[in-house]
């Protein structure tokens, strides 16, 4: 059983890199509920026989943390691990290179499609881990020794893991596969910017004429730039029924914007002055804004998602892997291959699918 130290002194965390294995396990515990970036509360670090219990709320630990996180020397082994990347770029302005994700591994493995931390455990090592401290306020000082024990335990069959789907993805020769998906997760983590297009991710913007999707365009954009700049998430500024209803029925001007908030109980009274300007103020880009998908054609749809599932079993991937629903929706809208979809699923896939999304020949 590895032995587990809380550290507490950069210093010491610091010198521990000096004799670093050429592979660590690592996790983190965060809260992010009254905030829009994550608070880094506590990181869990396996190295070699030991597992680490880092305080991150000590000055000068995110520099020590960073060191550790950008040691080219060194793989960071973690799971399902794209929440907690977004918590080390906020606090430490780094992200763990190189790295590997179990989940991921295990997916392209053809083990399971997002199987968590304590199923993979129990599938590869037979150890069924507790549950009690999920939901745990890990900011809280000092811990108790049953938050200590979980969040050991968050580290501590990651060799376990890594060797078992390492194996499997040796085995198939799937090792670059899972290279350029971690590349991808960690280049989205590493985005600062807001999403571009915001309200295409909303499906009632479909129901909103041009000028009322432009408007949402605009609100949302502000939102989530207030958001950011304020450290509130994105609901608490202004929710998404709401920030529909004044693009589809704006009001006439800033004092009539003032009056329907004030008659919404728990709205922002007080940002309505932004608000105003944010509905009323055209974006330059705008006019290139992309239309809402409407909903696909379900007989379309409904091929590329059997081809895709024929492929799948072909290659023993489970379900979602190869293809999700949406990125599938976003082929058929005729805009090119996805982000998500590039590199090996289209190297997979583009045989299969060209086919179905060529245009029926007209009669001649």
């Amino acid at each position: 059983m590895p032995e587990t130290h809380w550290i507490d002194q950069p210093a010491e965390l610091l010198r521990r890199l000096e004799h670093a294995p050429p592979r660590v396990g690592l996790d983190t515990e965060f809260i992010r509920e009254r905030t829009y970036w994550p608070r880094l509360a506590l990181v869990q670090m396996a190295v070699g026989d030991e597992i680490l219990l880092v305080d991150p709320l000590v000055p000068g630990m995110a520099a020590a943390l960073a060191a550790w996180l950008d040691a080219p020397g060194v793989l960071k082994v973690m799971h399902s691990a794209s929440e907690d990347l977004v918590a080390f770029k906020c606090t430490c302005d780094t992200l763990p290179r190189p790295m590997y994700d179990t989940q991921i591994a295990a997916a392209l493995g053809g083990i399971g499609a997002g199987v968590g931390y304590q199923k993979l455990v129990e599938q590869v090592t037979g150890v069924v881990l507790p549950k009690g401290e999920t939901r745990s306020d890990w900011l809280r000082r000092p811990l108790s020794a049953a938050q200590l024990e979980y969040a050991a335990d968050d580290v501590r069959h990651l060799a376990a893991l890594y060797e078992a789907t390492a194996s499997r993805l040796r085995e198939l020769g799937r090792e670059a596969w899972l290279a350029e998906d971690v590349d991808r997760m960690l280049a989205n983590a590493a985005r600062e910017e807001g999403e571009a297009w915001p309200h295409l991710s909303m499906r009632s913007a479909q129901f909103l004429d041009t000028a009322g999707q432009r408007r949402l365009l605009r609100v949302l954009r502000w939102r989530d730039r207030h958001a950011r700049e304020h450290d509130h998430p994105r609901s608490w500024v202004l929710d998404n029924e709401l920030a529909v209803t004044l693009s589809r029925d704006p009001p006439a001007d800033a004092e009539a914007l003032q009056r329907r908030l004030d008659a919404i109980p728990k709205s922002p009274r007080r940002l309505a002055p932004a608000i105003w300007q944010a509905l009323s103020t055209p974006l330059p880009d705008e006019e290139s804004m992309p239309a809402p998908a409407a909903d696909p054609d379900r007989q379309a749809l409904k091929r590329l998602q059997d081809a895709v599932a024929r492929r799948s079993a072909e290659l023993a991937l489970p379900d979602g892997v190869l293809a999700s629903r949406r990125h599938l929706e976003a082929l058929l809208e005729g805009a090119g291959w996805p982000v998500p979809l590039q590199g090996w699923r289209r190297g997979e896939l583009e045989s299969t699918l060209a086919p179905l999304l060529a245009p029926a020949p007209t009669a001649g």
